[in-house]
């Protein structure tokens, strides 16, 4: 099972992620976008040449969250990491939306100005802030994002709030995004591992946009 990623992208560690809590072993294909080539090779598989793309068997998923229940409903053994019954399903999938149509637009969209060397406005700035807040709220109801127990929503959520870092934003205000964020890692017995390539990646990845 061949995975096009990049470790710096938020959306390809999700995909990391589930497949290491899957126990899948992924043959990993680092990829530049960037580079006209590696992008035009990956459009052959993907029209949208984006990643993560990921090809099972000759069957090519792309988008995150789609991958990432592919893996999950093709090879978990059971439903916890997304649960079948209908109203907890929700709130994942109310979540997951929430991620990618709110807290991480709003992300991408301060990252992107900085690439630019602008300065965000007022106003995106405070809605970055106020999906922040959502989510500080959502981890106060509960112990993790969506359930009782780690779901493809914390996993999905942990990529964005781990990108805050691009940006320095302090999370001190938010305990209860902090204490998440170490309850949902320590789900993982090798994160530090993979927050170090994670960490290594990053410095190179800005270090090239300079």
């Amino acid at each position: 099972m061949d995975l096009y990623y990049s470790i710096v992208s938020p959306p390809c560690q999700s995909v990391l992620l589930v497949a290491k809590k899957l126990g899948i072993n992924l043959n990993l294909k680092k990829i530049n976008l960037r580079d006209p080539v590696e992008k035009d090779a990956l459009s052959k598989l993907n029209p949208q040449a984006i990643i993560p793309t990921l090809v099972d068997n000759g069957h090519v998923v792309w988008e995150s969250y789609a991958i990432v229940i592919y893996l999950v409903e093709k090879y978990a053994k059971d439903d916890t990491l997304y649960p079948k019954d209908p109203k907890v399903r929700s709130v994942v999938n109310q979540r997951l939306f929430f991620d990618i149509g709110t807290l991480y637009k709003n992300l991408l969209t301060i990252v992107m100005l900085g690439f630019k060397k602008e300065q965000p406005s007022d106003e995106q700035t405070e809605k970055l802030k106020k999906a922040i807040d959502l989510l500080e709220g959502f981890v106060t109801e509960r112990s993790y994002a969506a359930a009782d127990h780690l779901t493809v929503a914390d996993i999905c959520l942990l990529g964005t709030v781990t990108a805050f870092n691009w940006l320095k934003y302090d999370l001190e205000p938010y305990p209860h995004i902090r204490a998440w964020v170490s309850r949902v890692t320590a789900e993982f017995p090798h994160y530090a591992e993979f927050r170090k390539d994670l960490d290594e990646g990053t410095k190179a990845f800005f270090a090239s946009r300079m």
